[in-house]
């Protein structure tokens, strides 16, 4: 009989999934997947609810509801300067990882190169190798995760299709600067090529922090694609809505891609993210200081209980050093030991990236209840305590 696709008959088990199971299997605190532990905003899933009771539940535009596509215009307009075409520079999509392949797709034809920065999300090797484009990997390193420059520059060449951009950054943390944009522009423009942005974490920063879309600077325009995530933005990550905006010539191609993965996406849930993208800015503010407290509360926690803690400007993740616990194992051994041990679930960063990683650092997701955060690190220092005993 023959084989399968062999690239993802090859794809193992995502370690979120591994390490979720794990949690469960343990009873842990799952402080591994990236989701929060509470409900978006009541006004945001309400509307959805009545949505669905309004008779408009056949099929919506391939691009989207129109009412959602004019939102995300807006809010690129009124949260970034950005001049979005309603009707022809958004695309919606089922979450950000359809639009993340829908972008490839979009962009990339076999042969192409693309530049991928380290660590990265786990979706974006397969999608790219399968649609048979060549990753050009450049590795950011801690703590400080800076941009090196003369690393990405050698990265580009004359089959330099695009980069692959995530800011803020999963796993680290990181925003990137408005000078490290301004060099990956320049770099865009010498060699001609795209970017396609992941965004989704954008109104999740910390300040002084400041989140700052590449699409905006000179001469990105024609050049981006920009992937947002109502799931990030309101905390509703099982909705898997996602919008694409970019130059009407791009997102073109995009919609093609798309109407050939999902092709649309729940109406209801459209409309009730329009709702939301709508709200007044207290809300986004608040989103992001009510996780920069469990940012700080989870890092004093990790103090007192052993780890090194890394800055994160962004997202809802810190990565940690357990180099003080003197445990011998990789990262992945480490995670194991504390679900089990600790009762307490968390990903090591070694599967963000590929091949030779470093072993001493592991992620933890903060977007949970302050007492669940609390409980965790009490589980982590008791378990430090017996150690050092």
């Amino acid at each position: 009989m023959k084989s399968p696709n062999g690239l993802l008959a090859a794809l193992g088990t995502t370690i979120f999934t591994t390490m979720s199971a794990l949690a469960v299997q343990h009873g842990a605190i799952n402080l591994g997947q990236g989701f929060p532990d509470t409900e978006g905003p009541a006004d945001v899933v309400q509307a959805a609810a009545a949505a669905l009771l309004d008779n408009r539940n056949q099929y919506p535009p391939l691009t989207g509801t129109a009412e959602l596509r004019q939102a995300v215009s807006a809010a690129n307009r009124r949260f970034w300067g950005l001049d979005i075409d309603a009707d022809r520079g958004v695309v919606v999509t089922s979450g950000a990882t359809e639009a993340l392949a829908a972008c490839l797709m979009a962009l990339l034809d076999p042969g192409d190169e693309i530049v991928l920065i380290e660590p990265l999300y786990d979706t974006y090797l397969p999608v790219v190798r399968m649609l048979g484009a060549v990753p050009k990997l450049v590795r950011l390193q801690p703590p400080s995760w800076t941009l090196p420059r003369a690393e990405l520059a050698a990265a580009f060449g004359p089959r330099t299709k695009a980069i692959l951009l995530n800011t803020p950054m999963n796993p680290t943390g990181k925003v990137f600067t408005e000078g490290e944009l301004g060099f990956i522009a320049s770099l865009l423009q010498q060699h001609d090529a795209y970017a396609i942005c992941d965004e989704v974490y954008e109104h999740l920063v910390f300040a002084p922090a400041r989140h700052v879309p590449l699409l905006g600077l000179a001469g990105m325009a024609d050049r981006c694609l920009r992937i947002g995530s109502a799931g990030k933005t309101f905390s509703l990550t099982g909705w898997k809505v996602g919008y694409v905006s970019g130059p009407p010539s791009l997102v073109g191609v995009v919609a093609k891609a798309h109407q050939n993965l999902t092709f649309t996406t729940p109406p209801n849930l459209q409309r009730a993210v329009a709702l939301g993208l709508a709200k007044d800015d207290a809300y986004f503010a608040a989103l992001a200081e009510g996780l920069m407290g469990k940012r700080n509360r989870l890092g004093a926690g990790l103090r007192d209980a052993g780890f090194d803690v890394l800055a994160s400007d962004g997202s809802y993740f810190v990565i940690a050093d357990f180099a003080a616990f003197g445990f011998a194992g990789t990262d992945l051994a480490f995670c194991r030991h504390i679900t089990e041990h600790a009762g307490v679930a968390a990903i090591p960063v070694s599967a963000f990236y590929e091949g030779d990683a470093p072993t001493h650092w592991i992620r933890f997701a903060f977007c949970k209840q302050d007492s669940v955060l609390d409980e965790a690190c009490s589980r982590l220092k008791r378990l430090r305590r017996a150690v050092a005993a």
